[in-house]
């Protein structure tokens, strides 16, 4: 069902520095910022050969991230994203087996344009998961 990993997600307080970090001292390709309102958050992806990592940092005090931030201030890892084919397929497989599919259930349209879903790090033995459809 999963595919390859898409990216590794790292929140952080200050997006301009997290990224100036991973341009600057290590050299990689650090996208603009872009801000997702729908999400809470404003990003960037630093591209790698294999993957990407996305920097997040809270879009307002509403933002989910927010409360994560406040828990660990020096910010840290907060999801792994995995490739599927068909989103739907893998939310019913995930939800057959038992696991939890975060918010309403549908998918909603992630960073790249794509269709995404979150599952309850409860249910991927304590890592927040997201699927993204490619």
């Amino acid at each position: 069902m999963i595919g390859r990993l898409n990216h590794v997600a790292i929140v952080t307080g200050n997006l301009e520095a997290a990224a100036a970090l991973y341009r600057d001292a290590l050299g990689a390709a650090v996208s603009l910022p872009q801000a997702l309102p729908e999400h809470g958050v404003r990003v960037v992806f630093v591209e790698l050969p294999n993957t990407k990592v996305e920097l997040m940092e809270p879009l307002g005090e509403g933002s989910p991230i927010a409360g994560f931030l406040a828990k660990n201030p020096a910010g840290g890892l907060h999801h792994v994203c995995y490739e599927v084919g068909d989103i739907r397929a893998a939310a019913a497989q995930l939800q057959a087996s038992g696991a939890r599919v975060l918010g309403d259930g549908e998918p909603r349209i992630g960073a790249h344009g794509k269709p995404v879903l979150f599952i309850h790090p409860k249910d991927m033995g304590g890592v927040l998961t997201e699927l993204e459809e490619v």
